[in-house]
């Protein structure tokens, strides 16, 4: 799972930021309905509250929650600290509403499709990022040296051109994008600046590195972009 990038508020402590992050990141797993987290007073996490439907059960729901907060955000949480609700399928007309603006925001974001390496002739490579979006389907190419950093770089930059197909009165330009170390990990940290009208905004997204380091790529400028993405449409 994919979170979209979330910015951190004016003012906001990274502390506060990564515990908001993860209150999305929970409520936005399969049948959870909200999510709260209880810290004490250094900041340490205490209890952690979900709510869900009845198409998930407790234990799974448990399991999902500490997978989830180790995959994305690294954070080790004892399973005893998390505790599960379940609610009637009659749910609150507020979460009605939040799933239909979900689902409608999750017609218009891009999502990753395909990604193609060849290599055209010695020494280089060429490289295809396909993304959906609904039914609908965009490309980006990019061509360069046939060396481990330099796919990385062009996964990341054909990216952001098969964004840029789908805008109109926007544009995404591309920052850069590393391959680091970190909670015993291999992540791609990808940065781009999402321009519209007179202001320009820096966004970064991560992906932790699984089936190789250019998908891996692509999926990070995903997370940087969609979010932004959804409020150009």
């Amino acid at each position: 799972m994919t979170v979209g990038s979330i910015l951190p508020n004016p003012g906001e402590s990274p502390e506060a930021w990564t515990l908001r992050r993860a209150e999305q990141l929970i409520a936005a797993l399969s049948g959870v309905l909200s999510a709260r987290i209880v810290t004490g007073r250094a900041g340490e996490i205490e209890e952690i509250h979900v709510l869900t439907t009845a198409e998930v059960q407790p234990k799974q729901a448990v399991r999902n929650v500490e997978s989830a907060l180790m995959a994305q955000l690294g954070m080790r949480v004892d399973h005893r600290k998390i505790s599960v609700a379940q609610t009637a399928e009659v749910r609150a007309i507020e979460v009605l509403e939040q799933q239909a603006v979900a689902d409608a925001a999750s017609r218009r974001k891009l999502v990753f499709a395909d990604l193609k390496i060849e290599s055209p002739r010695p020494r280089r490579v060429e490289i295809r990022v396909v993304l959906r979006q609904g039914e609908a389907l965009v490309e980006g190419m990019e061509e360069g040296v046939d060396e481990a950093r330099s796919r990385v770089q062009l996964a990341a930059r054909a990216t952001v051109k098969a964004i840029e197909k789908d805008l109109v009165e926007a544009g995404v330009v591309f920052e850069g994008v590393r391959v680091v170390e970190a909670f015993d990990r291999k992540l791609v940290l990808a940065g781009v600046h999402g321009v519209g009208g007179r202001t320009s905004t820096l966004l970064v997204g991560t992906c932790e590195v699984k089936e190789s380091l250019e998908q891996a790529a692509v999926l990070a400028v995903l997370d940087a972009t969609n979010r932004w993405y959804l409020m150009q449409h």
